[in-house]
């Protein structure tokens, strides 16, 4: 009989963090900290302009790129922020959240056989991605050694003639990590003396600690070679809106708008309006917000050290990463355990990378009460089998 499925797409692994969400779904009083979304409900400002869009029955299909008020107030932020300025027409496409502009910018970029750099631990769709989009993903492992920051001579050992992008995502999901900006500014210099563009996720750009944020497109020569991609999920609570956006040279823009139009039309007409009112008078909340994540973030920190799990400080994102190897089971059994008999999900590490085995990855994007909770019953476990 004829096999159906496509040999690309069924090579390609479920993702980890799916499984272990189906088994919390049969259970009671399990403490998640495995989903990572923020635990805030949008702010009701944002709700009540998009409900109050759907009552103007203002529900057609935007433009594909999406609403140009939309585009302009998006261009104006991240000059605001970064220094980086896009033309709102030719330079921003308006997605189905970060998610599709990740896809679509694989699909418009890469030709068969075109090798992107990924470093890991990084996010379950990245490799995926490549892969469908008929690329070679080229891992460049980083360890807990060093942050789980990348570094300019760990890309450089990957590149070939065959290289044609890097793919970064600082801050990182899973580890938390960040990369200082003198280190981002030579992994610059190497995409231009190879000539290799830069595909940047910064979905988590606005939750970082106490350190800068580098937007890679703001770094000198930059600009026409990055494809800076992030939304409205993490930094607004909106992840369920699905808004998010790509942004760069107006030539490779033009060729994942086509992949937008054939693909998906445009995003969510009312989703766009709620990310218009984030844009114009969202701020307050982000920094409070931010705030918030902080204080959970040193709290879960000091808290995972304390109780026997080694955590280095993560300074981005909303993830700790803690090693569990050292309990002698693997990172898939540790987690398995710890939901049948403490019931807390976390996620694998090796689920984003083999770099990633032996860690943990726990969301701290839920509220003190819950986390709290959870460090007790991991407490509990560590106690059990530490010995």
């Amino acid at each position: 009989m004829r096999t159906w499925v496509s040999r690309r797409v069924a090579g390609i692994q479920p993702s980890a963090i799916r499984r272990f969400f189906d088994i919390l779904n049969t259970m009671d009083d399990v403490i998640s900290l495995g989903i990572g979304e923020p635990d805030f409900a949008t702010p009701q400002h944002i709700c009540q302009v998009a409900i109050d869009s759907l009552r103007r029955g203002q529900t057609r299909y935007s433009s594909n790129a999406g609403a140009i008020e939309l585009r302009e107030l998006l261009a104006a932020k991240l000059n605001e922020l970064y220094g980086v300025c896009y033309d709102p027409q030719r330079e921003l496409v308006i997605t189905v959240g970060a998610s599709e502009a990740i896809a679509a910018a694989m699909t418009a970029v890469i030709d068969p056989g075109d090798e992107v750099i990924v470093v890991q631990p990084c996010f379950v769709s990245y490799v995926p991605e490549v892969l469908i989009a008929d690329g070679v993903p080229v891992i460049v492992d980083t360890y807990v050694q060093n942050n789980f920051a990348v570094t300019a001579a760990d890309i450089a050992a990957k590149i070939t003639p065959r290289s044609k992008a890097i793919f970064l995502s600082y801050p990182n999901n899973p580890t938390g990590a960040v990369v200082p900006r003198e280190e981002m500014l030579r992994i610059a210099a190497l995409a231009q003396q190879h000539d290799l563009l830069v595909i940047s996720d910064e979905a988590y750009d606005r939750l970082v600690y106490g350190v800068e944020h580098v937007c890679v497109a703001s770094l000198p020569g930059m600009r026409e070679r990055t494809l800076f991609i992030g939304g409205f999920s993490k930094s607004y609570a909106m992840t369920g809106w699905r808004i998010g956006f790509i942004a760069g040279p107006a030539e490779i823009i033009a060729a994942v708008a086509k992949v937008h139009q054939y693909d998906i039309m445009c995003a969510p007409t009312m989703a766009q309006y709620a990310a218009i009112q984030a844009l114009r008078h969202g701020e307050p909340d982000v920094q409070r917000m931010v705030a918030e994540y902080d204080r959970r973030r040193r709290f879960t920190h000091q808290g995972l050290n304390a109780i026997g799990l080694p955590t280095f400080e993560p300074k981005g994102a909303f993830y700790c990463f803690p090693r569990i190897d050292h309990l002698g089971f693997s990172d898939t059994e540790f987690c398995e355990r710890l939901l049948l008999e403490e019931r807390v999900a976390v996620v694998p590490g090796s689920g984003f990378g083999p770099s990633g085995t032996g860690h943990a990855r726990l969301c701290y994007a839920a509220s003190m009460e819950n986390l709290e909770e959870a460090l007790l019953r991991m407490g509990r476990f560590v106690e059990r089998y530490g010995k």
